[in-house]
């Protein structure tokens, strides 16, 4: 059991990480844990509107995707033209006595891949959490996200993500607590 304690202990450890790209944006701030639970949520929503989507699969593959930046940090766009971390070799110590760690390896690989269904639907959840803090931000008067946006959704590859996307951009994002009083 110590091997997997250890492990809990880890993987919490991205509560303390922070996501580094909101420096780009001069604005915002997340944990890596926090964009986990973010895209974990998306995940599970985009299950329901893709028929034949494993929902399960797809919900573990967002809680492990960003498993390794409890090692290597979250690093950015500008920081990977430069530094080339060992992911593999921060999940095989991660993993390390772990009796489920095949497991969390696959999902990682095929997150990795984006060739599945379900790799693809993580991948877009991921973009998808990205553009819930941009409009969040552009609702609150910042321009940076007019910026990324198109570059963001541009990325996404599923019917239901982009859908969805377009949705988060034209729905204001305090309108599901403000109609309460209007």
């Amino acid at each position: 059991m110590k091997p997997i304690a250890l492990f809990i202990f880890e993987a919490l450890f991205l509560k303390r990480v922070p996501r580094s790209g909101y420096q780009f944006l001069g604005a915002g701030k997340e944990t890596v844990a926090e964009h986990v639970y973010a895209v974990t949520m998306i995940a599970y929503v985009l299950s329901k509107l893709t028929p034949g989507a494993d929902a399960e699969r797809l919900m573990a593959m967002c809680l492990i995707h960003d498993l390794p930046e409890a090692r290597l940090g979250d690093l950015n766009y500008v920081q990977k033209q430069y530094v080339s971390p060992d992911e593999q070799a921060a999940l095989t110590d991660m993993l390390d006595g772990l009796p489920f760690a095949n497991q969390v390896a696959e999902l990682l690989k095929e997150f990795n891949n984006g060739a599945s269904l379900e790799a693809r639907l993580a991948r877009d959840a991921d973009q998808l959490a990205l553009i819930v803090d941009l409009k969040a931000l552009k609702d609150l008067g910042y321009n940076t996200p007019d910026q990324w946006l198109p570059h963001v959704r541009h990325r996404l590859v599923t019917k239901a993500a982009v859908t969805l996307a377009d949705a988060l951009v034209e729905t204001p994002s305090d309108e599901w607590w403000f109609r309460l009083f209007y």
